[in-house]
């Protein structure tokens, strides 16, 4: 990861539900004489604009929903990032086609904030990765590749996302933005947050916390909430990478074992391997919004959402 220029910004929640709709991946700037905040993604911008208020217009770059994986940026796009006021992105290889216009961007002297630098960041477990056969047929080296490689999914953790926002307030400060205490007034929604979801999860029993999901997304949530992560349908933190054969099989061996009968499925995830893998190992397949906000376009109904989706999968 590149090293770039720090700092961060943000808007009102409401006011980013009409911007991220209307804007999709041709974003508009100008609109008003406020700063302007570019935001990568959705969810990252839904949380950025609830900091911010008024006091900045926020632009977010992928339309929601989308998988950021397969995302291209147009050459309006590039040119919101380099005219922005800062830009707030993941920083954690999530935007990997606008690495190089970040890099661009922050070289020209444009505030480039990454959330990954100011978190704890999750890598991929060894046993979480890939699954060998007894056959040893997987290929070891790409194995190890992917053991260890930092995990972007971070807003699936509220309280990840606190640390975010505890970056953003010395960053708007630093570019001349007053957003007064919502900084703060947003970090103590997201402890509150966590501890809702807390207790939303609270009637899983422990033998039935156990994840298997479309691509290795879910780690901030499983590490944060309590839950196993027995494997993955796509041993990746990218959607673009594919099962071996070999791994598929001990991933249903795995199923097995520990009894294992939900796969939750993601944005990006292969759908028919899912449901032949889901098929074999008896299990059904149970959809998350991981990628996109609800209609209130707010977080917290988009983590809300997620912990109601595993209550009711997974509760007895």
């Amino acid at each position: 990861m590149s090293s770039r220029t720090r700092t961060i910004i943000a808007m009102p929640l409401a006011a980013l539900t009409v911007l991220a709709s209307a804007c999709g991946s041709e974003p508009s700037q100008g609109a008003t004489d406020r700063p302007v905040v570019v935001v990568t993604y959705s969810v990252l911008g839904a949380v950025v604009a609830e900091v911010v208020g008024e006091a900045a217009e926020v632009v977010v770059l992928m339309p929601d929903g989308i998988d950021p994986h397969d995302w291209q940026p147009s050459a309006k796009d590039i040119e919101a990032v380099s005219d922005a006021d800062l830009v707030v992105a993941n920083g954690l290889h999530l935007e990997e086609s606008l690495e190089g216009a970040l890099d661009e961007a922050a070289a020209s002297g444009t505030p480039v904030l990454l959330a990954g630098d100011h978190i704890q960041v999750r890598t991929i477990g060894e046993g979480e990765a890939a699954h060998e056969d007894e056959h040893g047929d997987d290929d070891g080296d790409e194995r190890d590749e992917v053991e260890g490689a930092e995990d972007p999914h971070l807003w699936l953790d509220p309280l990840t996302m606190r640390d975010v926002v505890n970056a953003v307030a010395p960053a708007l400060s630093d570019a001349g933005i007053d957003v007064g205490d919502r900084a703060a007034t947003v970090a103590g929604d997201l402890e509150e947050l966590s501890a809702e979801i807390e207790r939303i999860l609270a009637p899983i029993a422990v033998e039935r916390r156990n994840i298997v999901s479309g691509h290795e997304s879910l780690g901030y949530f499983a590490d944060r909430y309590g839950f196993t992560l027995v494997g993955a349908v796509v041993p990746s933190a990218s959607s673009q990478a594919e099962a071996s054969a070999g791994e598929l099989s001990a991933l249903r061996e795995a199923m097995t074992a520990v009894g294992t009968d939900v796969i939750f499925t993601e944005l990006g995830a292969p759908t028919d391997v899912v449901d032949a893998i889901a098929s074999e190992a008896g299990a059904r397949v149970v959809e998350l919004g991981t990628h996109d906000l609800p209609d209130d376009g707010t977080y917290g109904t988009f983590m809300r959402d997620i912990a109601s989706v595993f209550a009711s999968a997974l509760g007895t």
